[in-house]
This record gives structure tokens, C-alpha cells and sequence, in this order.
């Protein structure tokens, strides 16, 4: 039986209590209040909801370009370094992002893997010498969803992915699209294809949210790219009253993929709680994918994140969910238990 002592943010409401995660086999036995000398921070560990963790080969090298420019198929930047780089290099810069977001207290991450069966192929071999899980969704032909989790299209204004969106529901997997990034033209069409996910949305209106609401999609916000790229502010309270909204950090090559970079930029810049952003970074991106994470309670895997809450950067905090959400960095980890 381990023990990890402190205050933990534990259940769906992250209120904070004193006492100790008791955890058995992996899995959390108890969680019980009680007196500690303690100073740690006990939260579940993140859940990065969309990542392009193949950008890995291309760290920075988009920086200044336009969205088409440097991500857009299939001439943009990104695609002209993933098809030069070969499968030795992509696997080494996967793995050591994913060792990265390991160090960091991320349990598991959401990828959109371009390249099709080869590239979920990769990125399979690059996260088995990792504790965080990959969670694929895969691109190209149907056949992807032999090997993939799901299905990750890259957009309704780019293709047709009728065959694909069949394919996933045949094979009762997710179907994932982005949606809403540059404009507003794919997100009806995106809808009409009845995912189970959307990515981005940071042009959605009125009716597009009565039809998210409708159709109980869950939608990924990625703001640091959407600032990065120029392409607006997603209207992160709106789609939170509508739907599930978790937090992604999008493509290595524009952004490091540490949650809480991504947790302190949205609490900063956005009209959310920070309850709303830590539920965001944790809980809402494992129920996404139907993870066994993202809450500390009895019966759930043991995958927490705990903090030095007596570190430099976090002593003397009066509030531990703002603490971890606003000022906490990743030299604030004292543990990852995965």
C-alpha cells in the first residue's frame, strides 16, 4: 500500500482537504481525512485533450507563419517535415515529448496522428517505453481504425469523410474533427457529420452552440494556439454552459504541451473558474475518451500528480486550486504516480 499525504483535490468539485490517497495495485483504495504534517498538493493527473505530437520533429519551426501556412495539408510547413523526416526520428522526438509531458504530471493525451497507419504505428512504438498513455486518432484511409482508437479528420472544408465517419461508428470508435478554427464555413458541416468530439471552435456562434447542446458534443479548446495562429479567442463560457470542455495544447511544433502553461494562460485570459480550468485540464479530457483518470476517488486508477507545495514558487498559498491552476510550474513536481 503506497500513501501520498497533503491536501488533496479530490471528487469531481476538487475541494480541497486534508489527509492521504491511499492507493493498492494502482488503484485508489481510500481517500481519508485526516491530520498531516504534509505540505504537498495532491490533484489528478492531467489529461491533454488534443495534441499533433508528430510535430515533435519541427519544434518552433512555425513560428511567425499563418495558420495555412504552417499546419494547413499538405503543403504547410508541418507537412513538409513530417514527410522528410524518417521513422527513426519521428519516434525518438515523439518519445521524448511524451517523457516531457511524463515529468509534468500528464497521464494521458489525446493525439490527432497524421500520416495514417504508419504514423499511428509510431506513435504506439514511441509511447510503449512511456508511462503516459497515447490515446490515437488516426488519419487517412478507414482502415487506420485497425490500429488507432479513433478517427481524427482534419477538417469538413478539407475532405469528404463520409466513409470514415461510417467506418469509426462501425467499428464503435470516436470520430474527432476540428471545427471552427480559421472561421465558421466547417462547423455545420463538421456537425452534420455527427461526431463524437470537436476540436477548436473558436468561431462558434449561437447556432452552432444549440446544435452542440443538442447533439451532447464535447469540444476540445486549445487558446494558446488559437493565439499563436492569430485565429481568435474560443468562447470558452458559452461552450462550457453547453457542453464538456476540455483543454488541449494542440501542435508541439507551435507550443511545449505542459497543462499548466495552458491551465495559467486560460485562468488569465478567459471568464472561467479556476475549478472550471482545472476540471478542464483533468476530469472533462478523460471522460472524453472514457479514461479511467482525471478523479481522485476510491475504485479510480491511480494517476495523480503530486506538488511541493512548499517549494519556492507555492509556499505560503492561500488557495491550492488556484495555486495549481495560476502558479504552478512543472519544477513544482515533486511526483507523478502513473
Amino acid at each position: 500500500m503506497e500513501t501520498y499525504e497533503g491536501t488533496i483535490l479530490a471528487g469531481r468539485s476538487f475541494e480541497p482537504i486534508r489527509g492521504r490517497v491511499m492507493v493498492d495495485e494502482g488503484r485508489i483504495e481510500a481517500v481519508e481525512e485526516t491530520a498531516t504534517e504534509s505540505t504537498d498538493i495532491v490533484l489528478p493527473a492531467f489529461v491533454n485533450a488534443h495534441t499533433h505530437i508528430g510535430d515533435s520533429v519541427a519544434k518552433d519551426a512555425a513560428v511567425g507563419l499563418s495558420l495555412e501556412n504552417a499546419v494547413a495539408p499538405p503543403d504547410s510547413e508541418k507537412h513538409r517535415r513530417l514527410a522528410a523526416a524518417s521513422r527513426a526520428e519521428l519516434v525518438t522526438a515523439i518519445r521524448r515529448t511524451l517523457r516531457f509531458m511524463q515529468q509534468t504530471g500528464t497521464a494521458a493525451h489525446l493525439d490527432f496522428r497524421e500520416s495514417g497507419e504508419a504514423g499511428a504505428e509510431a506513435l504506439r512504438e514511441a509511447a510503449a517505453e512511456t508511462a503516459t498513455d497515447a490515446f490515437v486518432f488516426g488519419s487517412g484511409p478507414p482502415s487506420v481504425l485497425e490500429i488507432a482508437d479513433g478517427y481524427g479528420a482534419s477538417g469538413a472544408n478539407d475532405d469528404d469523410f463520409a466513409d470514415q465517419r461510417a467506418a469509426a461508428r462501425e467499428a464503435n470508435k470516436p470520430f474527432a474533427i476540428h471545427a471552427g478554427e480559421p472561421d465558421a464555413t466547417d462547423i455545420h458541416p463538421a456537425l452534420d457529420l455527427e461526431p463524437d468530439l470537436l476540436v477548436h471552435m473558436v468561431h462558434a456562434a449561437e447556432e452552432h452552440l444549440d446544435r452542440v447542446a443538442d447533439q451532447g458534443v464535447p469540444v476540445v479548446a486549445c487558446p494558446r494556439t488559437n493565439a499563436i495562429l492569430e485565429v481568435g479567442r474560443p468562447p470558452l463560457s458559452d461552450l462550457l454552459a453547453n457542453t464538456t470542455v476540455a483543454l488541449g495544447t494542440d501542435n508541439v511544433m507551435l507550443n511545449g504541451p505542459s497543462m499548466f502553461r495552458e491551465m495559467a494562460y486560460t485562468a488569465t485570459n478567459f471568464d472561467v473558474s479556476d475549478r472550471e480550468v482545472l476540471r478542464m485540464a483533468t476530469t472533462a479530457g478523460a471522460e472524453i475518451a472514457d479514461l479511467d483518470c482525471g478523479v481522485i476517488e476510491p475504485g479510480r486508477r491511480a494517476a495523480l500528480l503530486v506538488l511541493d507545495g512548499d517549494s519556492n514558487n507555492l509556499a505560503g498559498t492561500v488557495d491550492p486550486v488556484s495555486a495549481v491552476v495560476r502558479r504552478a510550474t512543472g519544477l513544482d513536481v515533486s511526483d507523478v504516480v502513473l
